[in-house]
């Protein structure tokens, strides 16, 4: 009984350390905005964003560890004027109705020293979830120069085939692959 109780508290004792060693940021919802782009017709890139995005980074840069959620409410929306919001916001393309949000979780930072560079997570859309690997350029830390509070920051991109997710409509004329590009801004709790 003795030994299982040393044991128990030895493991508690770990994992609140562990624990203490990790940091956790919020989006600024101000400062994050993913922005798609696409091929229209062969004639030019097409992009859109969402205005409406929320999520947390958990870092452990010591231990080399971290993980991310992000979610993405698709009424959000925004093509630039409301005839592409909508056409964009219908079942052919974003179904909003039917699939309100749009996620991506991971729990595998990827590190080069202290900053991070990748994550390899879950992306859903549309219902349908696939293993993303997303790029994080330009990480850092520091102390936010008007808030006054620390924060984290970098530029994440990444493709997908939105076919894979069973978003269709008007391939090959409207391309298939789609560049995502989100700015991130994360305040510590």
């Amino acid at each position: 009984m003795k030994k299982s109780l040393l044991m128990f508290s030895l493991l508690a004792a770990v994992s609140a350390s562990a624990l203490a060693d990790s940091t956790t940021y919020t989006f600024d919802p101000h400062h994050v905005w993913p922005i798609f782009e696409v091929n229209h017709l062969g004639l030019s890139t097409q992009r859109g964003r969402f205005d409406e995005t929320s999520g947390t980074v958990t870092l452990d840069p010591a231990a080399k560890k971290g993980s991310v959620t992000v979610t993405i409410q698709t009424k959000s929306l925004d093509m630039g004027f409301p005839e592409w919001n909508e056409h964009l916001s219908g079942p052919a393309f974003f179904n909003v109705a039917k699939y309100p949000v749009m996620t991506f979780k991971s729990d595998k930072l990827e590190f080069d020293g202290d900053r991070v560079v990748g994550a390899d997570g879950q992306f859903t859309m549309l219902g349908v979830t696939h293993p993303l690997h997303v790029t994080v350029h330009n990480f850092h830390c520091g102390e936010h120069p008007m808030m006054h509070k620390p924060v984290c920051a970098g530029d994440i991109t990444a493709t997908i085939k939105r076919t894979d997710y069973g978003m269709n409509a008007y391939v090959p004329m409207v391309g298939d692959e789609v560049n995502i590009l989100v700015p991130v801004e994360a305040i510590r709790n």
